[in-house]
């Protein structure tokens, strides 16, 4: 997508040098671009566990690339046992987003399929490419499908602008490019269709206020930022048109693990008898998972809530004490949304009610390989 007119993603390997990772420090966004660069599996891990890059397919992507760091770091005679380390690790950086661990297992049977130390390298770097790429493509796909969907809406409403309500950010900076939930607005804009984005701010880290609105904004899109409890008023006023969040796992039964607070808007969508839609690719789906209730939620410092950081008066980022000294603070970073909740998942292969019978016909390789495993 664009920053200031030019093209990026979000991760890239350096033209000059393959063993150099760019990543963009999304903790600077919006006050700050700044581009970091990843050389060894430390740095990836430490980027995906303190989020400098965050949401489900560009933690996949930073994984897949972790591995392959991992591997060039490694001797000729010891890639597979470096390998198997770095899985490990990676597994532990962050535990719901289900592409994270997906991720580092393509890797893993991809470099067992060759046998020499030097091949493997360069199995594992083509892999992690491949990752990233496939990512991107599915997500403009996932666009496709759902211009649809928006598209139907401004025929009912004689081509005024459709008003979509998201969460956190499920953009291209949760991606490689694209992003899950912003690709059918950017498929929809590019078609000529009116919309319009109610923002969520997205405590405690802010990612709707720092993130999506300014992706928003770079792409000239129609967009207003509200208070993550507003959803539910903005319903009642029929002033949202459809709901479109992102997924960080998805059981292959249709509940849906994203970020804290999701399970709310799904709720007042229901009440206020709006459509409710979780964008996703493949790689997202937990095809061993049934029950959303079983989906790992991580749980994380609590000082992420009783904190807040922006840019100051002095044009530096600062962080402030919201709380009082001694206050206790919970912060779980994912809710559940069960499957009855959601209208439809928007895939890379096409819309499908989020039911086991429904998301079995549409990916039956995935089922299938599964069942062999």
């Amino acid at each position: 997508m664009q920053i200031n007119g030019k093209h990026f993603r979000t991760i890239w390997v350096d033209a000059e040098n393959r063993g150099k990772i760019s990543i963009l420090d999304q903790r600077q966004l919006p006050h700050h671009f700044v581009i970091e660069h990843l050389h060894c599996l430390d740095d990836a891990i430490t980027a995906i566990r303190d989020m400098h890059v965050r949401g489900a397919g560009l933690i996949g992507a930073t994984a897949g690339f972790g591995m392959y760091l991992a591997a060039i770091n490694a001797p000729e005679n010891g890639v597979d046992e470096a390998l198997e380390e770095a899985a490990s690790r990676l597994n532990k950086s962050r535990p719901t987003a289900r592409n994270l661990g997906w991720a580092v297992e393509r890797v893993l049977a991809a470099v067992r399929t060759v046998r020499a130390g030097g091949d493997k390298k360069k199995q594992a770097y083509q892999t992690a490419c491949e990752i990233a790429d496939e990512d991107a493509a599915f997500c403009k796909q996932i666009g496709e499908h759902g211009r649809g969907l928006i598209e139907a809406i401004s025929r009912k409403k004689n081509g005024a602008p459709v008003n979509i309500l998201t969460h956190c950010n499920a953009g291209w900076l949760a991606f490689v490019d694209y992003g899950s939930a912003t690709a059918p607005i950017y498929a929809a804009r590019d078609a000529g269709i009116a919309v319009h984005v109610w923002v969520d701010e997205t405590r405690p880290w802010n990612q709707g206020a720092k993130l999506t609105a300014w992706e928003l904004q770079q792409e000239g899109i129609a967009n207003t930022l509200i208070a993550d409890n507003a959803g539910g008023h903005l319903m009642q006023q029929g002033m949202v048109d459809m709901v479109i969040v992102g997924s960080d796992r998805t059981t292959h039964t249709g509940d849906v693990a994203n970020k804290i607070g999701t399970y709310l808007k799904a709720l007042a969508a229901h009440d206020n008898h709006i459509p409710f839609y979780v964008a996703l690719p493949s790689s997202t789906f937990d095809w061993e998972l049934a029950e959303g209730a079983k989906i790992p939620i991580e749980q994380r410092s609590g000082d992420e809530i009783l904190w807040i950081s922006g840019m100051g008066h002095t044009g530096k980022i600062e962080s402030v004490r919201l709380a009082g000294p001694g206050t206790q603070a919970l912060n779980f970073s994912f809710d559940i949304t069960p499957a009855r909740l959601v209208s439809a998942l928007i895939t890379e292969r096409g819309i499908v009610q989020p039911s086991r019978q429904a998301i079995h016909a549409l990916f039956p390789d995935k089922v299938l390989s599964l069942s062999h495993a």
